[in-house]
């Protein structure tokens, strides 16, 4: 039987070996892994998958911005999710859609209003991501523009929606954290 759990401080080098078995040793190349070197992820949003005190999935959300590119107007506070890995061998068992629903759910317990990833419409429609409202996203790299989704975990958080999707720059500065609430940069 499959346990989740949160993220602990022992888990660092069974994830990455899982990462590496999942993805290879060349995703560290991909422009969403950009966006995660020299920022933490989100400390309670990194959850781990257990069968028998075997690792066999995990996920980690990072903190992410949406700054405009037409307007002055301050930029978005959003999550990053991924990677979702899953050991090979026990792809497609549900492990995967069940560490987005505990992820998605503590989410939106603390607060956060939008996630955005890079991946399959097919796979992540199944927890309510979708291609609408991330059309005027950019991610600063080159990226299959139909493999940028968005899910509100807040209702209409991401509307009107669209620009550069960054790093949190720790400037302090204001920033939209869903409709209508604004508070400092993490």
């Amino acid at each position: 039987m499959i346990s989740i759990r949160p993220y602990r401080e022992a888990d660092p080098a069974a994830v990455e070996a899982l990462l590496d078995r999942s993805f290879g040793p060349d995703r560290q190349k991909k422009t969403v892994y950009r966006l995660r070197e020299g920022v933490a992820p989100v400390k309670e949003l990194g959850f781990v998958a257990f069968d028998n005190k075997a690792l066999r999935g995990s996920l980690q959300f990072w903190p992410i911005l949406v700054r405009p590119l037409q307007s002055c107007g301050p930029p978005v506070a959003a999550l990053l999710l991924g990677p979702l890995a899953v050991e090979p061998a026990y792809a497609g068992r549900g492990i995967g859609m069940g560490l987005m629903r505990v992820g998605l759910q503590r989410a939106k317990q603390l607060g956060h209003a939008i996630v955005i990833l890079v991946g399959d419409l097919p796979y992540y429609s199944r927890v309510g991501f979708h291609r609408e409202g991330a059309e005027g996203l950019r991610l600063p790299g080159p990226v299959d523009p139909n493999r940028l989704l968005i899910r509100e975990l807040v209702e209409g958080a991401a509307n009107g929606l669209e620009g550069l999707i960054e790093k949190p720059d720790g400037s302090g500065a204001e920033v939209t954290v869903a409709a209508g609430h604004r508070e400092a940069a993490p």
